[in-house]
């Protein structure tokens, strides 16, 4: 009985090897995303009550501003970019030739950053001026898991104060999002470069 069961085995391993394919099987290659987004066209944004005129991505959607409360006039800007599940955030806040103001300002966006070192793999900055229109700032680039891949902050150092952050509306995943957070830090960049001051 053992014999016919071990000849049984063997014409049944014969027969697979004798009907499975001759060819020897090769790794298929990576499958990378592909995401293709739109080139930037870019518009001057003039918005009521605001103090400063800035270009926007037109890809940027349903511009929201709020006056927000606080010591000085303040206001809120949100940029939404639905195909990209993100949103730039600006703060306006009113210096008032006030240089305690300002350095409190300073303050609150360097901890705001620095909060985000506990996810973050790495934060570079990028000092950011231009004389003629009196803006001066710094960007920041921060990799890794953090809630916000980029901030910045631009002032006059007189009268005017703006900060913005990017956010995304998905948990952070630094590899997943890093194509949109380089197309919105293009845009981030340009609000600053393009930034003037209305007074």
């Amino acid at each position: 009985m053992k014999k016919i069961f071990s000849y049984f085995i063997i014409t049944l391993v014969f027969s697979v090897q004798l009907t499975s394919c001759n060819e020897d099987p090769t790794p298929k290659p990576k499958a990378y995303l592909r995401l293709d987004y739109p080139e930037a066209i870019y518009k001057t944004e003039d918005l009521a009550k605001m103090p400063f005129t800035f270009d926007r991505n037109a890809l940027g959607k349903n511009l929201k501003t709020k006056t927000l409360g606080g010591e000085t006039t303040s206001y809120g800007v949100n940029i939404e970019y639905p195909k990209l599940k993100g949103t730039i955030y600006l703060t306006y806040k009113a210096i008032e030739n006030n240089p305690k103001n300002l350095n409190n300002f300073l303050r609150d966006a360097q901890n705001f950053t620095q909060e985000h070192t506990q996810k973050a793999d790495a934060i570079e900055e990028f000092l950011y001026e231009n004389p003629e229109r009196r803006v001066y700032g710094m960007f920041y680039d921060v990799g890794g898991n953090a809630a916000s891949q980029s901030q910045f902050y631009v002032t006059d150092s007189i009268n005017h104060f703006l900060t913005g952050s990017l956010y995304f509306y998905a948990k952070p995943n630094y590899d997943s999002i890093l194509p949109a957070a380089h197309y919105l830090q293009k845009d981030i960049r340009q609000i600053m470069e393009s930034l003037e001051w209305k007074e």
